[in-house]
């Protein structure tokens, strides 16, 4: 259930196939094709399919069902199963109905560069598909002025998302009075959400990454259990966490290597910090001061 999710989100803003709000950006294909998938109740295959398809918008009207079961990592038969769930008679008739509404021309060249290069072009395309969602900052600036009224700010991410989380406190407690990190799991990480509640925080932000942790999406419920609206930044509007998120906010991970690469949420974290600047009056001061502090104590080699 959301925590007065109307007020959280800006209209004209839309869902994914599980009710939650994600950010929404320009007329794009990759929009075009999560617009074909609301309001459908997909399972945990078929959101991964979906997730598979959005990143790879301008390819999938070309691919067959084998290349996109190939694609997601999932069966044939659970992509036709798919086409189904979406109303279709079968995976023929979802790819000519993409045709009509995702025109596009397969990326040229691609398979033309090995596979680091695969990858940074991967990433590349995620950063263009951020840029097109950011198109409406409305959401991130929303999400800003959540995370700055709260006192304390818990900041959660667990494994993969470890970093992403520790990066974005690292400079956030340099603007904002009271960051706390929550990156190790355990028994005492609902002690530590129950302790900032007392503290008077009123929202936590969590960084979600494949592969997700149980232990995240179980502290996610129990946070806002606790009265704690949950902004999330993950690699997708149909992670697992998005129905314990009332703000979701998407950026792709990219799958080429053998461990994922994460440059879209990075800069996400990043562009958050900044609207989380914006919404703190204080916060040019603060970055000033510590600035002098620094050059006193010769902080930094210049």
């Amino acid at each position: 259930m959301f925590v007065n999710a109307s007020a959280l989100y800006s209209p004209g803003a839309s869902r994914n196939p599980e009710g939650e709000y994600v950010m929404s950006g320009t007329d794009s294909p990759a929009n075009r094709l999560q617009a074909l998938f609301e309001g459908h109740r997909l399972t945990p295959t078929q959101r991964r399919i979906a997730h598979s398809m959005v990143r790879r918008a301008a390819d999938v009207p070309f691919l067959s069902s084998v290349e996109l079961a190939e694609l997601a990592g999932v069966s044939q038969p659970s992509v036709t199963r798919f086409a189904v769930a979406l109303g279709f008679d079968g995976y023929p008739a979802l790819r000519r109905h993409l045709r009509e509404v995702v025109p596009a021309e397969p990326a040229a060249g691609v398979f033309a560069y090995n596979e680091y290069q695969q990858a940074v072009e991967a990433e590349i395309e995620n950063l263009r598909h951020l840029a097109e969602l950011l198109a409406d900052p409305r959401p991130v600036q929303r999400a800003g002025r959540i995370l700055a009224a709260s006192r304390p700010l818990p900041v959660l991410g667990l494994r993969a998302a470890a970093s992403q989380a520790y990066g974005f406190s690292y400079f956030a407690a340099k603007v904002h009075p009271d960051v706390r990190l929550l990156h190790e799991g355990g028994t005492m990480i609902h002690d530590r959400i129950d302790a900032a509640v007392r503290a008077g925080a009123t929202a936590l932000l969590c960084f979600a990454l494949p592969r997700h942790p149980r232990e995240v999406v179980d502290t996610l419920a129990y946070a806002k259990d606790a009265g704690l609206t949950v902004v999330t930044v993950a690699d997708s509007a149909f992670a697992p966490v998005a129905k314990h998120s009332d703000l979701l906010l998407p950026a792709a991970v990219g799958t080429g290597l053998a461990f994922d690469t994460a440059c879209a949420p990075m800069l996400l974290g990043r562009v958050l910090l900044e609207a989380l600047c914006d919404d703190l009056p204080d916060a040019q001061a603060r970055l000033e001061e510590f600035d002098a502090k620094a050059a006193a104590r010769g902080l930094f080699v210049e």
